[in-house]
């Protein structure tokens, strides 16, 4: 990031909580700073209990149908009036699911997948069902499903967790070893298997290894099965994220992503693992839940800290720019975070969206590339939405400016932003042992759009706070009016 003049300071994301406090809250890295992070914006009626989990699938004709589950239901959008409508299995129940885990889906050509443990593997025909049913072939019953090449990759299975199952080729009805390519992999080490990132090859988690399966056209064995770590594996099963050829997720020594063909690469080293892995509430990893943003170059991790309430919700949610490298945190809570693709409108459908062409949230411009998914949750109330509302309130602080040998004579500093309201502060100290104290606020002045204040100090901290709903594109970092202080 340049610099926009001599002495300007600019905040330090290295670590997202830092020694004193945080340094950036509710905004999102750019090139040239940092911009706002926007409120969540309910777009479809509530579910009848918490999501746990939730999909959009593509039809054939490019439209969007998306999909959600609690404990013991499945649940199909309606693009009309944004209700959801029950498509569980004969309209019945399923065997409860695990408190600690998620429903989770899968799109094959026409057809919707969705399992867990507890149930058997469940089928939507995109083209003709009305409801889920049973998937037929007998395949296991198991936690977690994707798509590696033309193959249904099932695994976390009921019967066997240290295996993985494979249906027939472009045959997902298929489950018989040995029928049309199906087939299973055993692993004598490496633990439980916790998920298979899908694509055109797979890459296996365990609790301590890391493997790559490729498939073999022709071959006896069907997937070569590489191992790519020791001794390292996955630590939440929902955190796995694919953002396009890349793939995220979390060990048990950090975050990390694996390049297309590559090892895992730590990428929270000395920035934010130690923190997070304090903060994160080890009880309830199945809200560690991870999702990409399309539109951007970030994902994001949503989990439940350690003093959050009790609940099948995640308070917090920490972001990572894989293109700048930084990671952010933003104040959220919710139930299920995901890359959502909102679905098409109808003229008929206006009148459920808005009663006013002027009052929508959205322009109607928009609903021809709506197709594009974007970052999306469940809120608390189980009410699906986009974070498309109004700036949240932003926290922005520099790292720690000064030295033992000289004090700092500090009269303000100047915001680089287009934000007309923000709060400025400082907080400061003259020993590496003391503890910081923070100063108090002050308005931006409108006319010369700096916060004036006086302190004199060995070390200090810039802090600016931009209110909730405030209109800003983008904040930059401070430029500060400081002189050499006293010899104290």
């Amino acid at each position: 990031m340049p610099l926009l003049s001599a002495g300007e300071y600019r905040p330090d994301v290295s670590d997202y909580l830092g020694t004193a406090s945080r340094n950036v809250l509710n905004v999102v890295p750019r090139g040239d700073g940092y911009g706002p992070f926007l409120d969540f914006s309910p777009y479809t009626s509530a579910l009848g209990a918490a999501c746990r989990g939730a999909f959009y699938a593509l039809k054939s004709d490019g439209s969007v149908v998306a999909f959600a589950a609690t404990s013991t239901k499945l649940y199909r959008l309606n693009n009309t009036d944004y209700s959801w409508v029950d498509v569980s299995k004969g309209a019945g129940t399923y065997s409860s699911l695990n408190s600690t885990a998620q429903w989770q889906y899968a799109q094959f050509g026409n057809l919707v997948f969705a399992t867990q443990a507890n149930a058997v593997l469940q089928v939507y025909d995109l083209s003709s069902s009305t409801q889920f049913d049973d998937c037929a072939g007998s395949p296991p019953q198991a936690a977690y499903i994707s798509v590696v090449g033309r193959f249904l990759v099932l695994s976390g299975l009921l019967s066997n967790p240290y295996r993985i199952q494979w249906s027939g080729l472009n045959a997902t009805t298929t489950w018989t070893s040995g029928v049309n390519s199906s087939d299973y992999q055993d692993f004598p080490d490496g633990g439980i298997v916790r998920g298979v990132a899908g694509g055109e090859y797979g890459v296996v988690f365990q609790d301590q290894a890391i493997r790559r399966m490729s498939y073999v056209a022709g071959a006896p064995y069907i997937f070569q099965i590489d191992r790519i770590t020791q001794d390292k594996g996955l630590y939440a099963p929902y955190s796995i994220i694919r953002a396009g050829e890349k793939i995220f997720f979390f060990a048990g020594q950090g975050f990390h992503k694996i390049e297309p063909g590559g090892v895992p690469e730590p990428i929270g080293r000395e920035k934010v693992d130690r923190t997070f892995l304090t903060d994160l509430d080890k009880g309830n990893l199945q809200l560690f839940i991870g999702a990409a943003d399309p539109r951007s170059t970030r994902v994001f991790w949503a989990y439940k800290s350690s003093a959050g309430a009790i609940g099948t919700a995640y308070d917090k949610v920490l972001g990572y720019d894989f293109l700048l490298d930084r990671f952010f945190p933003v104040e959220t809570s919710g139930e299920y975070l995901i890359g959502m693709s909102q679905s098409g409108v109808t003229l008929e459908s206006l009148d459920s969206i808005s009663g006013s062409i002027d009052a929508m949230s959205l322009s109607l411009d928009a609903y021809a590339t709506a197709v594009q998914p974007e970052l999306a949750q469940f809120s608390n109330s189980h009410i699906l939405g986009f974070f498309r509302g109004n700036a949240l309130e932003a926290t922005i602080e520099s790292a720690e400016q000064g030295t033992d040998e000289n004090r700092l004579s500090i009269r303000g500093f100047r915001p680089v932003t287009d934000a007309a309201t923000l709060y400025g502060s400082l907080s400061y100290r003259d020993t590496p042992s003391a503890a910081s104290i923070n100063g108090a606020e002050v308005l931006v002045n409108a006319r010369t759009g700096r916060c004036d204040m006086m302190r004199d100090a060995r070390y200090s901290r810039y802090k600016v706070r931009i209110p909730a709903s405030t209109s800003w594109t983008f904040f930059a970092g401070v430029v500060p009016d400081v002189a050499a202080g006293g010899a104290l």
